[in-house]
This record gives structure tokens, C-alpha cells and sequence, in this order.
């Protein structure tokens, strides 16, 4: 029977010493501004911060009250599905193929690695170009093929146009973990597949696949977080949450209503509702989802 390793420290403060730097920056950069965020949420100021006012739950009330928010629910569950499910999918597709590629394999990995070093604000305006109505390079080729593209005035194409540039930006992201757990799956387990007959597709399905749902599962939770968060820079820069409010995803909201329309308590109030949303998320991915991997 093989004996399980221990590490005995010789002083009962050196693992909180350890633990020490991490914990500070958790509680700096989390706890402590979701706790303000959880008080500002109770209260009403101006948007100067001269006079506060204790409210309760009124902030709350008027959000599920506001038909443009209750709105933002529906264009954020769509926006993160598309994005996590498309990037999920094209990533493993680049990965099954490039893992598959001998010759100039590290220019290919290369190529497909870059779009991650892009910062999201910088992926919105280089798609925001792209499709461009009248100077996008893609818009003119969609003109020419009978598409008329405008997604300052067609709610659909800035949908996609904010989900395409999304995807594009994840990629990478993806990419690089699928590619690790394909090079991870042992060789004879495939081979011996092949010899029993079984085709790509189905080695694909009975062997590939269900030996990367670890790293499907974990990548399923960073693009749903992705999704609702990271994503912001790539709205603000490429259609501002328009036309109207159809791209306007709950992060975006919080944005405008708080520094724009100077609503503090209410976009303090709906980051609340918004941090809820993604820990009740999680959750949920951890205790149905996970029963699936295969570990």
C-alpha cells in the first residue's frame, strides 16, 4: 500500500506566513470592494458623495421594476451562451487539428496563441473596423455578396459583431489548454481504438473527448466568468451597449448607469445582483455539470 506524502512544518505560523500574500490581495481587491459595493447597494447619494442616504432594499426594488434591466438578463444569457459555447467549440476544433499537424506545427500553435496577448478594448475597435459600414473591409464583402451590414441600426449584427470579436479574443485562451489535454492522452489508448476498427469520429467521442472533460469542465466556468466580465472592453469599444440597449450586457449596465447616468446606489445594486448571478452560476456548473468529468 503506497504511503501518501506529508509535509510537517516545524512552525505552526510558517503555512499562514504562506498563505499570508495571497490572502491580503483576495481580501484588498475582493472582499473589500464587494463589501462597499454591498453597502452602497443600501444606500443613495448623489454623485458628488455629499449626502447619503440610507435606503434599504429600494435600490433593488427599482431594478427588477425597470423593464430595461430585467431586458439585460435576456441579452446577457444569450451573449454568454454564444461566446462560451462557440469558443469552446471552434478551440477544440483548432487544437484536434493542429494537434494532428507535424510539419511547421510551432508556426500554426504560434499563430493561434497571439490573439490572447490583445487587450479586449484593442479586439472591439479591430473588429469595430472590420465591419466598419462604410470603410470595414468585411461590411464590403458582405455588400458584395448581397448582405447589407450595419450594426449601428441592426440589433443582430451587433450582436454578433460583439459575440465574433469575443470568441475571437478566448480563442487562445482555449486553445492552449485543449491542445495540452490532447498531448496528455496516451497514444496506445488511440492506437488500440484504431485497431479494433473504431474511426476518427468515434475514437473522437469514446476516447478524446471524454478524457478532456476535466479540461472542458474548468474552461466551461472561465468562459461562462469571461462572459459576464471580461467582455466589457470589447462592448464599450464596438457598440457602447447599442443599437439602443441590445448589446447592453449586465457588466456593460452597471457601467453606464454608474458613471454615466450617476446612479450610484443602482449600479452598486446591480453588481451585487451580477456577483450573485455568477457565484449561483458556478454553483451550479460545480454540482450537476461536474458529475459528467471523468477524472
Amino acid at each position: 500500500m503506497s504511503q501518501q506524502k506529508r509535509v510537517v512544518f516545524r512552525s505552526r505560523w510558517l503555512p499562514w506566513v504562506l498563505l499570508a500574500p495571497q490572502a491580503a490581495v483576495i481580501a484588498v481587491f475582493f472582499f473589500w470592494p464587494a463589501s462597499q459595493a454591498l453597502l452602497q447597494s443600501l444606500q443613495q447619494q448623489d454623485p458628488f458623495g455629499l449626502a447619503v442616504d440610507w435606503v434599504g432594499l429600494d435600490n433593488f426594488r427599482a431594478l427588477f421594476n425597470d423593464p430595461g434591466y430585467l431586458a439585460s438578463f435576456r441579452t446577457t444569457a444569450v451573449f454568454s451562451l454564444l461566446v462560451a459555447v462557440l469558443g469552446l467549440g471552434i478551440s477544440l476544433l483548432l487544437a484536434t487539428m493542429a494537434n494532428r499537424v507535424v510539419r511547421g506545427a510551432t508556426v500554426y500553435r504560434t499563430l493561434l496563441i497571439w490573439p490572447y496577448a490583445v487587450a479586449p478594448a484593442i479586439a472591439g475597435v479591430l473588429w469595430l473596423f472590420m465591419f466598419a459600414p462604410s470603410i470595414g473591409v468585411v461590411s464590403f464583402g458582405l455588400e458584395r455578396l448581397g448582405v447589407h451590414w450595419n450594426h449601428l441600426l441592426n440589433p443582430d449584427h451587433a450582436m454578433t459583431l460583439v459575440v465574433a470579436a469575443a470568441v475571437w479574443k478566448q480563442i487562445s485562451y482555449n486553445f492552449l489548454f485543449f491542445l495540452a489535454g490532447l498531448q496528455s492522452i496516451p497514444k496506445s489508448l488511440l492506437e488500440a481504438a484504431a485497431i479494433d476498427g473504431a474511426g476518427p469520429w468515434k475514437r473522437f467521442w469514446t476516447i478524446t473527448f471524454p478524457m478532456l472533460s476535466p479540461t472542458s469542465f474548468f474552461l466551461l466556468v472561465i468562459n461562462v466568468v469571461y462572459a459576464f466580465f471580461d467582455t466589457f472592453g470589447i462592448i464599450d469599444a464596438a457598440t457602447q451597449g447599442g443599437p439602443g440597449k441590445d448589446t447592453a450586457i449586465l457588466v456593460y449596465k452597471v457601467y453606464y448607469d454608474g458613471f454615466k447616468a450617476m446612479d450610484l446606489g443602482g449600479s452598486a445594486a446591480q453588481s451585487v445582483v451580477l456577483m450573485a448571478l455568477v457565484i449561483v452560476l458556478t454553483v451550479i456548473q460545480f454540482r450537476f455539470v461536474e458529475r459528467k468529468v471523468n477524472y
